[in-house]
């Protein structure tokens, strides 16, 4: 979290993030370094609520990044989602702007299709991040038109972290 400043020193379109990270699995924590977990959500961050332009905040983002193993992962998609298994990445969004979440991340479902897709762990797990970020901002992708959107936001966050198209290739839309 930056020092407290006066909201008048703040940007207009800089939002103050306060990322919490949890290892419930360590599986892959050296991989994940906390600087490029928040240059993610960050990255995902300047999309603002459902892609409208940030407003400007004195509330800083707060969200918890949580990786966990299959059991965890498959315990929370089954009490919140009713879905027997383990998913790539949940996300509990409590309000919207400035936004407010935990996603959680399942490990070994991440690295399995990090390998199915042909890509490497980091790049996987950024898209991830950023598309548990973007549900966080409110984005969804329950119709084709939002589902469309929001994987035209993902492929242009990542792009500007230099990370390439995560649908190219049989890369797909999770379940997220």
């Amino acid at each position: 979290m930056s020092a407290h400043r006066p909201a008048a020193a703040r940007p207009a379109t800089r939002l103050d993030l306060e990322l919490s990270v949890q290892f419930a699995s360590r599986e892959h924590r050296a991989r994940l370094p906390r600087h490029a977990l928040a240059r993610w959500v960050r990255a995902a961050l300047r999309r603002g609520p459902d892609g409208a332009a940030p407003a400007a905040t004195q509330q800083p983002a707060r969200i918890t990044l949580r990786f966990v193993g299959a059991d965890e992962g498959r315990q929370l998609n089954h009490e919140f989602r009713k879905r027997d298994y383990a998913t790539n990445v949940l996300t509990f969004a409590y309000q919207s702007w400035p936004p407010a979440a935990d996603i959680v991340l399942c490990d070994s479902v991440v690295a399995a299709e990090a390998q199915a897709q042909h890509k490497s762990l980091e790049q996987h797990y950024a898209h991830l991040v950023v598309h548990g970020v973007l549900h966080a901002l409110g984005w969804d992708h329950l119709r084709n038109a939002q589902a469309e959107r929001m994987e035209q936001a993902e492929r242009e966050i990542l792009a500007g972290l230099g990370i390439a198209d995560p649908y190219a290739e049989g890369g797909g839309r999770g379940d997220a």
